[in-house]
């Protein structure tokens, strides 16, 4: 694995995405390319990780995906990329990682400061534009079905030991468990927290019994799903891949709640189907797995608190206000959960 090192201008936190700066983004990707760049760096949006555009000198434009520190393992990071591989291979439009100097997907950076050493695992992957797709016809449905279908026929054929499980058990519980024991929950709203959310797995893990899981995306919603003329549906974003039931990148497409979208999920499940049976147990599982979601995406948030940017934007966050909204917000998809269960 190419290694590089650098030294930044400050010495924030070990890990901390502070620490990377345009000298030493560029030196990554130019130590483990053997390619110079012209100097440009474009920074995009990303939640968890740090991506950036740049233009190296031999033309070629290419997409830096800096890994936050701790996330993922380095193995879990390799389960993507074989995703990827295995998607390209069987003529799906997806962005694959480059081989870098040695033949690895997978850099290492090194930035050495007063705090001792701090490693970013980065991979690099080839621009691929496309236009943002909204599902309007029922063609457009159809064909984000089949493009699952094709995914995750795909992701059956071998599995993903190092990445999540979504499940009550593997997933959520342990993620909630998490923001107790780190302290993260407001103290007078802690054991409702933990109570909700003990409850609402219970409902739910037996309905996850008997499906068959395999390797999807994961975070399958509209935004990173791009549609290239020519070469169909693009999809973009692997990072949130795990093993899990198909139904979990089906319903993230939705407009609306499970109830207000048959039409739509049916069109899914038909498309799907031109590829890959679908269980239609699985159905009864979108209300559930949106709770799920919620949980996952406080403790997604929750690793950025200590970013500059993240205390800059979401000063309010981990307060007992924002706590509050939170437990409301569950308290109500809760009932949909159940109700969901009733209607089965």
């Amino acid at each position: 694995m190419p290694r590089v090192e650098a030294l930044p201008p400050g010495v924030p936190s070990p890990g901390s995405f502070d620490l990377l700066s345009p000298d030493s983004i560029a030196a990554a990707v130019e130590g483990s390319l053997g390619v110079g760049t012209d100097g440009m760096i474009s920074a995009y949006p990303s939640y968890v990780n740090r991506v950036y555009g740049m233009r190296l000198d031999d033309e070629r434009e290419v997409v830096a995906k800096f890994y936050r520190p701790g996330r993922w393992s380095r193995e879990g990071i390799l389960d993507e990329h074989r995703f990827l591989r295995d998607c390209a291979e069987a003529e799906l439009p997806v962005a694959t990682p480059l081989a870098l100097e040695g033949g690895d997907t997978l850099g290492e950076l090194v930035l050495e400061g007063d705090s001792g050493d701090s490693p970013f695992l980065f991979a690099l992957f080839p621009k691929m534009g496309g236009r943002n797709f909204d599902a309007e016809t029922d063609d457009d449905w159809l064909r984000l079905g089949a493009v699952l279908g094709r995914l995750h026929a795909v992701g059956g054929l071998r599995s993903a030991p190092a990445r999540l499980r979504c499940d009550p058990e593997s997933l959520t519980l342990p993620l909630m468990r998490g923001l107790l024991e780190e302290g993260l929950v407001h103290p007078e709203l802690a054991v409702e927290f933990e109570d909700l959310c003990s409850q609402v797995m219970r409902f739910l893990a037996p309905r996850f019994g008997g499906l068959a899981f395999r390797r999807i995306h994961g975070d399958c919603h509209r935004g990173n799903i791009l549609d290239r003329p020519g070469s169909g549906l693009l999809i973009i974003d692997f990072d949130d891949m795990m093993t899990g039931p198909a139904v979990q990148d089906l319903w993230l497409l939705l407009p609306d709640h499970a109830a207000q979208c048959r039409r739509e999920l049916g069109l899914l499940v038909e498309g799907y189907e031109a590829f890959l049976p679908f269980d239609r147990r699985e159905l009864s599982l979108v209300e559930g797995l949106r709770f799920m979601r919620m949980v996952y995406f406080l403790a997604w948030r929750s690793r950025q608190r200590n970013d500059r940017w993240f205390r800059e934007s979401f000063p309010e966050w981990g307060g007992k206000g924002f706590w509050t909204a939170e437990l409301e917000d569950l308290r109500d998809q809760a009932e949909l959960v159940s109700g969901e269960g009733e209607g089965r």
